[in-house]
């Protein structure tokens, strides 16, 4: 018994790892294709698509979102009282829910575009609101397969159809991207066809979950009572699932309305500005950091996961010692690496911006949008803090709060100042959520900072990283030609120096220690002797 119980737990040790490095590949796919995006389609296709795919986020997270974590629950439950033809009524009712909530939310995105693209106050959205609406539905219906599958404590199905749908939503976008691109189509139209990739690839993930099903349904654990699986489930079930996942679904909600705030403001406050396309190719410049401090706060959010069921023992055990100790060490560590990364993306904002996107246009605002990647790694981790001490409504809460600020400070500071009131909001909506969890977090465990640790010394790290920057790229100005090939060598030369001299300063400061960088995994060792090496640290 104890070992089937032990090799149990480890095939879901496995499942659950699978599963979040998929989350993880996935969310990178995501973040990243948006750079061949711009080069190939140009800042106006970026503009629509940014514009867009906020709102495509939200309508899939209205439709889909909770769903797994439901499935999973109510089918484990029947799995564990040896009921299959219950486990099979669980997945009937949230696949025709699924699909009918999935086919009532693509029409209404398709039909309602030009009304929807109106009060957005651009119609350059119409293609590209109806070329994403068809998404809605494969996506949602795959949510239910893969809670089904979760449920079962079989993850892998999970994992290779979320990787198979970005993988094939991006190869899709970019042929589609290339293909109208060379048939002179306007942007609105090659726009459209970008979102189109989430068409296909919401039917290839599903593909995949029907391939995962029909095998199963082969096995011997899939011969039980099919007429529940054949019936369109039933009411009473039905609510108690809603019931479950609608508190769910809220919270998940929060995470996208900071963008969707952009979404429906900025096209007006900058229609003064100038056409239509005009406003649009503003916002595809705003969004061309975006993806890189998405990259960091996605990066800090999948690592601060890993503090949830940590925070979770400890706290029901009553270790506030531990609970105090570790998050201290977490907000340390994901304050100093997002404030490095802003300050690293901010400095090297032109060149990286010309790497990336092939010139440096908006580079100003490109560094503004960078300093939000610091308070939205803080933001990240004091989430998954308060989560793992049992307050999880707090932090959707007060993203909410975030975005009722980013939408006040649009108004105020986008027509007097374009872009870059845009971004300076981002940053105090950012800020406000990442304050508000550090209040209650800190009201919670009884931790108290020194402002010396919080601020003065890691802004003595950070000006120095930034000053050994800047000298570098005062000598890279001098000695390399200019151009995109150049870029990319300052970019990567100011990357290596600013870790090393930020680590250098840190550890001086003894903000990190020498043995805390050493334990930085593969990379921590060959650090510590690289600055030894260079003298930077004793």
């Amino acid at each position: 018994m104890k070992r089937k119980q032990s090799n149990s737990s480890a095939s879901l040790l496995k499942g659950a790892a699978a599963l979040s490095i998929a989350a993880i590949v996935s969310k990178l796919i995501g973040t990243l294709q948006k750079i061949p995006l711009q080069n190939i389609g140009g800042d106006g296709v970026f503009g629509i698509y940014n514009t867009v795919y906020p709102f495509y986020t939200l309508m899939i997270t209205l439709a889909a979102a909770g769903i797994p974590t439901v499935v999973s629950k109510f089918v484990a439950e029947r799995r564990a009282a040896g009921d299959e033809a219950g486990e099979m009524k669980v997945l009937s009712t949230a696949s025709w829910a699924m699909l009918s909530f999935g086919a009532a939310g693509g029409m209404l995105m398709y039909l309602g575009a030009p009304l929807l693209a109106e009060w957005i106050g651009s119609s350059q959205l119409i293609p590209a609101l109806r070329g994403a609406a068809p998404a809605l539905l494969f996506v949602p219906l795959s949510a239910a397969l893969r809670g089904f599958f979760q449920g079962q404590k079989n993850m892998m199905p999970t994992a290779v159809s979320q990787v198979t749908e970005q993988v094939v939503r991006v190869a899709v976008m970019v042929g589609l991207l290339l293909y109208f691109t060379a048939q002179g189509a306007a942007e609105s139209v090659v726009a459209g066809s970008a979102l189109a990739g989430s068409v296909f690839g919401g039917a290839a993930g599903l593909f995949v979950m029907l391939l995962y099903w029909r095998e199963y349904r082969k096995t011997d654990c899939g011969r039980g009572d099919r007429s529940a699986a054949r019936s369109g489930g039933n009411k009473s079930l039905l609510r108690e699932m809603l019931r479950y996942g609608i508190p769910i679904c809220l919270a998940a909600l929060a995470v996208p309305l900071i963008s969707l705030v952009d979404t429906f403001t900025l096209p007006r406050l900058l229609a003064f500005h100038g056409d239509e396309l005009k406003v649009m190719t503003a916002v595809g410049v705003y969004n061309r950091a975006i993806p890189l401090v998405q990259l960091v706060t996605m990066l800090a959010t999948s690592l601060s996961m890993l503090y949830i069921p940590v925070m979770a023992e400890l706290n029901a055990k009553g270790d506030q010692e531990g609970i105090i100790r570790h998050t201290g060490l977490a907000l340390r560590w994901f304050w100093l690496i997002g404030l490095a990364a802003s300050a690293g993306l901010a400095v090297l904002a032109e060149p990286i911006n010309m790497m990336l996107y092939k010139d440096s246009i908006g580079s100003a605002t490109f560094a503004w949008v960078a300093w939000s990647a610091a308070p939205g790694a803080l933001a990240a981790i004091t989430a998954a803090l308060l989560q793992g001490l049992g307050r999880v409504r707090a932090p959707a809460v007060h993203l909410l709060a975030a975005a009722l600020l980013k939408a006040a400070l649009n108004v105020l500071l986008v027509p007097q100042h374009g872009m870059t009131g845009a971004a300076i909001a981002g940053i105090a909506a950012y800020g406000c959520a990442a304050a508000l969890n550090l209040a209650l977090l800190l009201r919670r465990t009884g931790l108290r900072p020194r402002l010396a640790d919080v601020l003065v010394r890691p802004a003595a790290a950070i000006l120095a990283m930034m000053a050994a920057v800047l000298l570098l790229r005062l000598a890279a100005a001098a000695s390399l030609p200019p151009g995109r090939l150049a870029a990319l060598a300052e970019s990567l030369l100011g990357v290596l120096l600013g870790a090393a001299v930020f680590a250098a300063a840190a550890v001086r400061a003894r903000l990190i220690t020498a043995a805390e960088l050493a334990a930085l995994p593969r990379y921590g060792p060959k650090l510590v002797q690289t600055l030894r090496k260079l003298r930077l640290l004793r």
